[in-house]
């Protein structure tokens, strides 16, 4: 079969898992490398309902789907990938930070990350210092995405920062935040690498400051 009869990336873009995993299981029966089938359809899915979300032609229940149908695929084929040592982008902790229990916004900025590529460790919600550094280490991460959706949890985003730089870690991360109270003048205020407001966002910012580091 050529790769265009495999619908994986249209079943992302329309957030139909069944037929994202009947068709994941079709490609790798006809001798579709795992890895190939990440890039060609599961990174091009994701940034094309991402895409479609930043100009105004999907809403958050259309990413969560996406993401879903993605993660459904991509279920399938972890445990196919080859160990060579490194990961495809690099790897990324994300976590809501302590005090914050909001995770819908960051799971799906989570989902879009994994969608293309990076290898994401999620620390889920109420995350303290302590816990993003020992995962900074444990997985030698690149970036760290803080998220908060309250302006009363929010500060603590600057005690992650401080602690980071206190750990002698500072120069061996990125950081990114998110959420509805931030904005770049509080990145920036902060010491933060990067601020995005949507999933799609925090990819591209994610590649660039990879890019940059």
């Amino acid at each position: 079969m050529k790769m265009a009869d495999y619908k994986i990336s249209e079943a992302i873009v329309k957030g139909n898992l069944e037929l994202c995993v009947a068709d994941t299981n079709r490609a790798l029966t006809a001798g579709v490398a795992p890895q190939e089938i990440i890039n060609n359809f599961l990174i091009k899915g994701m940034e094309d309902i991402g895409q479609a979300f930043q100009d105004g032609k999907a809403f958050v229940p259309n990413l969560l789907m996406s993401a879903r149908a993605m993660k459904g695929s991509l279920e399938i084929l972890k445990p196919l990938l080859k160990v060579d040592g490194k990961e495809q982008a690099g790897q990324i902790v994300i976590g809501t930070v302590k005090g914050d229990l909001h995770d819908i916004g960051k799971n799906l900025v989570a989902s879009m990350l994994e969608g293309c590529g990076f290898n994401v460790i999620n620390l889920g919600v109420d995350v303290s210092s302590e816990k993003f550094i020992n995962a900074v280490k444990e997985h030698n991460a690149n970036i760290i995405c803080l998220s908060a959706l309250l302006t009363t949890t929010m500060t603590y985003m600057e005690q992650v920062v401080k602690d980071l730089t206190d750990a002698g870690l500072r120069d061996k991360v990125k950081i990114m935040i998110g959420g509805a109270p931030v904005n770049k003048e509080f990145a920036d205020k902060i010491g933060a690498d990067g601020y995005s407001d949507n999933a799609n966002a925090a990819v591209l910012l994610a590649h660039a400051l990879l890019e940059t580091a």
